[in-house]
């Protein structure tokens, strides 16, 4: 019996957007599919009451890196694992801290071992190694957990991308190792994702995302994108190595990212998307909507008392008016920006799910452009 296992259910005619299901002990996850980020044990300002009922989530994110930091290893593991610490039972998926070691550049050194890095809370040093990581996910306890890879910078030399995909190479070999001679901790199946690197170098994304597919494992993670490089770049980069991974496999984009962003690389073949920018944007007054971009803080939104998303649907977004909303978030009223975050939550849970019915029915390609005009404008 593998410990994940992953049915496609149509692929579009027109585009190279799937449907499938990802089976996991914690229950099935329908994709394309966004997932919430909860780095330290959370998603910020919302509730797992909320998550559940009004964003309707089927899968969220912690942080390897944070999650080790605190609450600390002993914690979690006293705690049963994250599912029972934060009372989330639906998948979890870690992020390695690869992510983190990368953007912590002046507070870390690689070498063939592994990554030191300087804690920034306290300046306390730790040595990240593939072995160590393996280790800590398994604590954490999430079902699907991610390599240690290294992500290069954008923009990065050719001969530093070489290096550095090389060095995630052997990283992942040491990863699988690890994992396949280690057991999960709380009596549930955990899945390792190996994770293809290559910067925006086609010929080493092409090598990446091979060295990856003959691994064979249950679902693959595309790395080091939407790291400051054009959005062409990382759709021309996508497209490349979904066309190389292998179709019987979920793919998992990593960081990505605005609603545009999603659309363009679900009809690319990912199946598996996460970023902050829901939660982070809407505390700063950012909603994103099935019409559009609001700024709540602009004036126009002062005295409209219209529901902030009715498409969309759900508590949230027909009970509460973009007056009250823009009032909260001027205010700096703590419930403006969980109301925020919900709202976008919701739209972007709504969007891949609204993306899923329209690859089943066979209409994906016409819903996206009329969508992509909708969710790149200004209101």
């Amino acid at each position: 019996m593998p410990r994940l296992s992953f049915q496609l259910q149509a692929t579009d005619t027109a585009t190279a957007a799937r449907a499938g299901e990802i089976t996991t002990d914690h229950g099935t996850i329908q994709t394309p599919i966004f997932m919430p980020v909860g780095t330290v044990a959370t998603v910020k300002a919302v509730h797992t009451r909320e998550l559940e009922q009004d964003v309707k989530a089927q899968i969220i994110l912690g942080n390897t890196y944070h999650l080790y930091l605190r609450p600390g290893l002993s914690i979690l593991e006293q705690a049963g694992g994250l599912h029972k610490f934060n009372g989330w039972n639906k998948p979890i998926l870690t992020d390695s801290g690869g992510y983190q070691v990368f953007s912590l550049s002046e507070r870390r050194k690689l070498n063939e071992e592994g990554a030191m890095f300087q804690s920034h809370i306290d300046g306390s040093k730790h040595l990240f190694t593939p072995e160590k990581v393996m280790d800590i996910q398994r604590i954490i306890g999430a079902d699907i957990i991610m390599a240690f890879d290294e992500c290069p910078p954008y923009p990065c030399e050719y001969s530093y991308a070489k290096k550095s995909m090389e060095l995630t190479h052997r990283w992942l070999r040491r990863c699988i190792k690890r994992f396949d001679s280690t057991e999960p901790r709380y009596g549930y199946d955990q899945t390792l994702f190996p994770i293809l690197q290559g910067s925006v170098f086609k010929d080493l994304r092409k090598a990446s995302a091979e060295e990856v597919a003959s691994l064979d494992r249950e679902g693959n993670a595309i790395g080091g994108l939407s790291v400051g490089e054009p959005a062409e770049q990382m759709y021309e980069m996508t497209g490349l190595v979904c066309e190389i991974l292998p179709k019987n496999k979920p793919r998992y984009l990593m960081g990505v990212g605005t609603p545009a962003n999603i659309l363009e690389c679900i009809a690319l073949g990912v199946d598996m998307f996460d970023c902050v920018m829901p939660t982070r944007n809407g505390r700063n007054g950012m909603l994103f909507t099935s019409e559009g971009i609001i700024n709540i803080k602009n004036e126009k939104w002062k005295s409209d008392f219209s529901p902030l998303d009715p498409q969309v649907g759900g508590y949230v977004n027909t009970f509460y008016s973009k007056a009250y909303l823009r009032h909260l978030i001027v205010a700096g009223e703590l419930l403006g920006g969980q109301i925020a975050s919900l709202q976008n939550l919701s739209f972007y849970l709504w969007l891949v799910g609204q993306a899923r019915q329209h690859i089943l029915a066979g209409t994906f390609g016409e819903w996206k452009k009329q969508m992509m005009e909708k969710v790149t404008r200004r209101l």
